[in-house]
């Protein structure tokens, strides 16, 4: 099972990193060495199913590694996890040069893709480790990160994310705090992708009015066919079209059944579905792939990015047009790159 010829994939979101993390692996070798128990990404996964980029997240949970706690994390934590997150990333690409780069620019990307070499860009899913300093954002910058979701599922100092009942809507709870707020102005100062995933509405209208950029959201898909307050609403869809931003749709099965279950036995037509729901509402230049890989319940034909093969044919079947595959799973994202 190999990607079709010309088919680089980018994907929107993995945490990757937070694997690692949690099996203290500060030198990558889950990824460079597979095994029955390694991640979801992996350098030789990566080559078999076409994955050529993506945004690598920077995840903490709490102290307990409960995926699912929705509990305020402690920040100073947060700050040093986030940086040995960084650091493992940092080291793997130093080691392994021909394996994994880590780039901060478009030229950089584009460079690493020429040269075969998996491409990341640092992402931070949860602005916690920023804290009230916002200086610490700068830290964050030399290390890399060009990407920030200020919010997780939980609520923090920046705002409140959504939580995870199902179903549930996601106008739950007030938009961002002042804090919050200067964190999109610097974020837009420092020309730093900000990504509205996991981001409650009244949040999400917030950063459409005081961003100058594109509204990005790297894992999320339409309301409209899954109700979890992770999913966007048909209006928030519509600024980001307006806005001329980006979808990245989720293979997460909580995200795709419209009973919300986090079941493996779950179609990979789902995801086409998203597919063609978000190509409607956003048109075909504006929707790409964010799998949330390493860190959710996937269906079994996309148990990792290994399988991706699978969902470009899963296209082709669907009749989606080899131009119209490329957007989806590179070009799309590659436009909303161009600015770095």
């Amino acid at each position: 099972m190999t990607c079709p010829d010309q088919i680089n994939i980018f994907d929107g979101h993995n945490d990757l990193a937070y694997q690692l993390w949690r099996r203290r692996d500060t030198e990558g070798s889950a990824f460079l060495n597979a095994t029955e128990d390694s991640p979801h990404i992996t350098a030789g996964k990566a080559k078999t199913g076409g994955l050529a980029a993506g945004l690598f997240a920077l995840f903490v949970t709490q102290q307990g590694e409960d995926l699912e706690a929705t509990a305020a994390v402690d920040e100073a934590y947060a700050f040093t996890t986030a940086c040995q997150m960084a650091d493992t990333l940092h080291r793997l690409a130093s080691t392994h040069p021909d394996s994994f780069r880590l780039c901060t620019t478009a030229a950089d990307l584009d460079k690493a893709i020429a040269e075969g070499v998996l491409a990341g860009l640092l992402h931070l899913e949860g602005a916690e480790p920023v804290g009230a300093d916002l200086a610490k954002l700068d830290v964050f910058y030399q290390r890399g990160v060009r990407s920030v979701g200020p919010l997780w599922s939980r609520p923090n100092r920046f705002g409140f994310g959504v939580p995870f009942s199902f179903p549930g809507h996601p106008d739950q709870g007030p938009g961002l705090t002042d804090t919050g707020k200067a964190l999109i102005a610097a974020c837009d100062e420092m020309n730093i992708l900000l990504d509205v995933s996991h981001l409650n509405e009244a949040g999400f209208w917030d950063i459409a009015r005081l961003s100058g950029y594109p509204l990005i959201a790297s894992h999320s898909n339409a309301h409209a066919l899954c109700p979890s307050p992770r999913n966007l609403t048909d209006k928030q869809l519509d600024a980001i079209a307006a806005s001329g931003g980006l979808v990245g749709a989720c293979f997460a099965t909580a995200y795709l059944r419209s009973d919300g279950q986090k079941n493996p036995d779950t179609q990979i037509e789902l995801i086409i579905r998203q597919l063609d729901y978000l190509i409607g509402k956003l048109g075909e230049d504006h929707v790409g792939l964010g799998s949330d890989f390493d860190g959710a319940v996937l269906p079994a034909s996309l148990a990792d990015c290994a399988c991706l093969p699978r969902l470009i044919q899963a296209m082709q079947n669907h009749e989606f047009g080899t131009d119209l595959i490329q957007k989806l799973c590179w070009q799309n994202w590659r436009r909303q790159i161009n600015r770095l």
